[in-house]
């Protein structure tokens, strides 16, 4: 599949004011004006970044025909809260409600709403579809947090700093040079002033323990849903993907492995890209067909 990056329309940059008054930053990138949607993408990206970096397959899905919104989610990016903090365990989920709540009242009736995560953003995806907290018509996962790749000594603080200092902030450990073999990549984001390095204890329980709850749920998926993970992941544990992929109901959750791509398969190198694109637009033309 040849890739045709949109430009029809410039990203509208704004805000949206969740329940307890704080502002989450919201980019919208809208299809050719005139042009009917085929239905709109939310995108939650990963852990400390923001929606911004996610221009790229934003204007990849405008040029399919869908019109895409992303939002930072707490702690990130535009949006309020502490870097990489959470106000409670499940703010990002009551979050992610709220977005697709306001989205449904800006977008025609019945227009299909299709959620997009990656990494942290794929495991709070997840967990919000198996929690059944709104209905979404398909979900996309991108190498979701579904495990990770904790030391013993990680996993013995992970036992006791919730509990005893929640938001204590810590540095995540991330790697920039493991998110593509594209340097450019790491490059980019290593200068990009709103991608931060810090994670509290309480978000890093939220991580620990959603992938569990959404790999419990495994056996009873009921949403369609395509799976696609790095084979050379060193940011989460490649492990969860694939335990996802094993246990899930084939007819509703469609799974792919990318042997040879790093962390963010949509930001790799061309060659390494390619493929990944293929199998989403494919998948996307399968579930919502060009009218």
């Amino acid at each position: 599949m040849t890739l045709e990056l949109s430009t029809a329309a410039e990203a509208l940059i704004g805000h949206l004011t969740a329940p307890d008054g704080t502002d989450l930053g919201v980019r919208d990138w809208p299809v050719a004006p005139g042009v009917p949607a085929r239905a709109t993408v939310l995108l939650v990206h990963g852990l400390g970044e923001h929606c911004g970096r996610y221009e790229p397959l934003a204007r990849q899905l405008n040029a399919w025909g869908f019109a895409v919104r992303g939002y930072d989610q707490y702690g990130h990016g535009l949006s309020g809260g502490p870097r990489g903090g959470l106000s409670s365990e499940l703010r990002l989920l009551d979050d992610l409600a709220f977005m697709v709540d306001a989205l449904r009242c800006s977008v025609p009736r019945g227009q299909p709403l299709v959620l997009l995560g990656h990494s942290l953003g794929g495991l709070v995806a997840a967990d919000f579809v198996t929690s059944g907290l709104r209905h979404v018509d398909a979900l996309v996962l991108s190498s979701p947090a579904l495990a990770l790749p904790l030391s013993t000594r990680q996993q013995l603080l992970l036992a006791t700093l919730p509990r005893l200092l929640p938001n204590l902030q810590v540095p995540s450990g991330l790697q920039s040079r493991y998110l593509s073999h594209d340097p450019a990549v790491a490059r980019a984001y290593e200068a990009d002033a709103l991608r931060h390095d810090r994670i509290s204890a309480r978000l890093a329980q939220y991580m620990a323990q959603g992938g569990l709850r959404v790999l419990g749920q495994a056996r009873t998926w009921c949403v369609p849903t395509l799976l696609l993970w790095a084979g050379q992941d060193r940011l989460v544990d490649p492990a969860g993907s694939r335990m996802l992929a094993e246990h899930a109901p084939p007819a509703v959750l469609q799974a792919r492995c990318f042997d040879e791509a790093y962390h963010e398969i949509f930001n790799e190198t061309a060659e390494l890209a390619a493929p990944v694109f293929g199998r989403l637009g494919q998948w996307l033309d399968e579930r919502l067909p060009v009218a």
